[in-house]
Formats: C-alpha cells, structure tokens, sequence
C-alpha cells in the first residue's frame, strides 16, 4: 500500500509541475507606446485583422502584423478573436487577396520580431504573449474571458 501511494503522490507532483495552458488574458493586442490609440473593442481589433479597417478609429493607417507559420499563439488569437481555425483565416485571407479588396497583416517570425518591428514603427499593430510587454508597447485590446 505505501509503494502505491508513493507513486501515486509521485504522479500528482509531475502534474502540479506541468505548466498551465495559456489563459485567454494571456494575449494581448498591442501598438506602439507613442501611437495615439489608447483602446480598440473587439469588433474594431477584427475589422483590422480581417481585413475590413485599414486604419485606427482616429483615421491614423494601421499596420496588422502576424506572426508567420502555425504558431500556437496565432492559433489561440484567432480562435478567440473570430472563432476560426488557422485553416479557415487562411482560406478567408485567400479569397480576400483574390478579389484584391485587402492585403493580409504583414508577417514577423516571432514574438520578439512582432515586439521589434511595433518599437520601430508606430503604426504597427499585433498580438502578442503579455509575458513579451515592455515600456515600447501599449495594450490596446485584452481577452477577457
């Protein structure tokens, strides 16, 4: 009985050592420290991403920034963003540069790429993890469910 629960506890351990899965406040949308926008809603951070706005509410043109590939964050911001898998931003994106009524959001190899490139522009817009924030970028936007 004692082996049992020594590995029984051992196993419970391993568990609590396992990391949590991202929160959906986890990702944040984020500008540059010295872009006048101070707060998107929801609707206004999809219209950017998919292509119906190109430019902030105070007219200023925005530059949407993704990060490139299958990253898990992509997925997650999407998903909770506009309910759509990868698979279906992509096709929707397709059909979009298709008809040529929008250009999908530039690409970035990573996060800190995506942190990088907002510092240098003001216009940039992204998502990124909140554990990436730094005193060049603002949140504009946060899940919160």
């Amino acid at each position: 009985m004692i082996r049992v629960t020594k590995y029984v506890l051992a196993f419970a351990l391993c568990l609590v050592a396992l990391p949590s899965p991202a929160s959906p406040n986890d990702v944040v949308v984020v500008v540059n420290i010295k872009n006048p926008t101070d707060q998107l809603t929801k609707s206004q951070v999809i219209g950017l991403f998919m292509g119906k706005y190109l430019a902030f509410p105070n007219g200023i043109k925005a530059s949407t920034v993704d990060i490139d590939g299958k990253d898990n964050l992509k997925k997650r911001f999407y998903q909770q963003l506009v309910g759509m898998s990868l698979a279906r931003v992509n096709s929707f994106w397709s059909r979009i540069k298709f008809t040529g009524r929008a250009k999908p959001p530039l690409k970035q190899p990573t996060e800190e790429a995506i942190v990088r490139f907002i510092t240098l522009k003001k216009d940039a817009i992204s998502y990124i993890s909140r554990s990436k924030l730094n005193e060049n970028l603002k949140v504009v936007f946060e899940f919160n469910e």
